[in-house]
């Protein structure tokens, strides 16, 4: 079972929703205090090819599963650059894994198997379910980008890398 529930998803995701931009801007300081390579990794997609609206997605989906983090009862160290590219590796073995089996029901049920055994859960089906909601607005503009794929894995390795740290359970004061 994960550190982060459902209803820390849930409760993260209203406060970011009740954000003013001051708010936003305050948070984002704290995210880049507390967590500057998770924060670097969404800014720096400008420099692929990504937008300001997608930039804005991703660092919305940074403060909802930065909120979340701080719904719970657990305190995550600082996320390394060295943690995030071997977060990327694993993730990007396993889709190229389930990609290059030519079975589509083995694929699919190696794709299944990866989300039932995902250590944050509903912090990954937020995530995917704010990509999908983005992807098919990008569909029905036909706006479709390269960079687009660059934009879908930082997504999910924020999930990761907040999945496999090694957070610590905060003590009561």
């Amino acid at each position: 079972m994960g550190r982060i529930s459902i209803e820390h998803v849930a409760a993260a995701l209203r406060k970011a929703l009740s954000l003013d931009l001051p708010q936003k801007v305050t948070l984002m300081d704290e995210i880049h205090l507390k967590q500057p390579n998770l924060l670097a990794s969404c800014v720096v997609q400008t420099k692929l090819g990504a937008d300001e609206h997608t930039v804005e997605l991703l660092l919305n989906i940074l403060l909802v599963c930065y909120l979340a983090m701080r719904e719970c009862e657990y305190e995550w160290p600082t996320i390394s650059k060295t943690e995030q590219e071997r977060q990327l590796g694993r993730m990007v073995g396993a889709v190229q894994f389930s990609e290059q089996l030519t079975d589509a029901a083995a694929a699919d049920a190696t794709r299944a198997q990866y989300i039932a055994h995902h250590p944050e859960q509903p912090l990954l089906a937020l995530v995917a379910g704010q990509c999908t909601q983005w992807l098919r607005d990008l569909q029905s503009r036909k706006a479709e980008k390269e960079s687009d794929k660059f934009v879908m894995m930082a997504a999910f390795n924020l999930v990761d890398c907040i999945a496999h740290a090694p957070a610590q359970r905060r003590r009561a004061v």
